[in-house]
């Protein structure tokens, strides 16, 4: 019997408040190839973020309920020591490159899903 060689996914952090669009990012990200991690706001992502180092890449939503945004998220994120890739995303506000984080995209809502997987497939270069 053949043994199956099992290939490593670059694992995403999708963070979003609004379930049905939580999971509509959640599929598109599966759907383009990577496994996906679910987290309804901030302060859950940071705590998966700390738990997770295998995470590349986080997907998060600018407003949300709770102690910091996404923008506030992205940046404790840069202070980790792996390179993470980070996309965000808004329906209400328009983010400027000077206002983001390294290694950083900004998508307004509704985006693009096709540009949007083809940025999460330079992440995982």
């Amino acid at each position: 019997m053949a043994q199956e060689q099992l290939v490593a996914k670059q694992v995403v952090l999708v963070v979003e408040d609004d379930p049905l669009l939580r999971m509509m990012a959640v599929d598109m990200v599966e759907d383009a190839g990577f496994s996906a991690i679910e987290a309804g706001g901030a302060d859950e992502a940071l705590t998966i973020l700390r738990a997770r180092p295998d995470v590349g890449v986080l997907f998060t939503d600018v407003d949300m309920p709770g102690s910091m945004d996404g923008v506030q998220l992205a940046r404790i994120a840069c202070q980790t020591d792996r390179q993470l890739g980070i996309l965000l995303t808004s329906g209400h506000h328009r983010l400027e490159n000077d206002a983001l984080p390294p290694r950083s995209v900004f998508f307004p809502k509704p985006y693009d899903t096709q540009i949007v997987t083809e940025v999460l497939r330079k992440f995982a270069a």
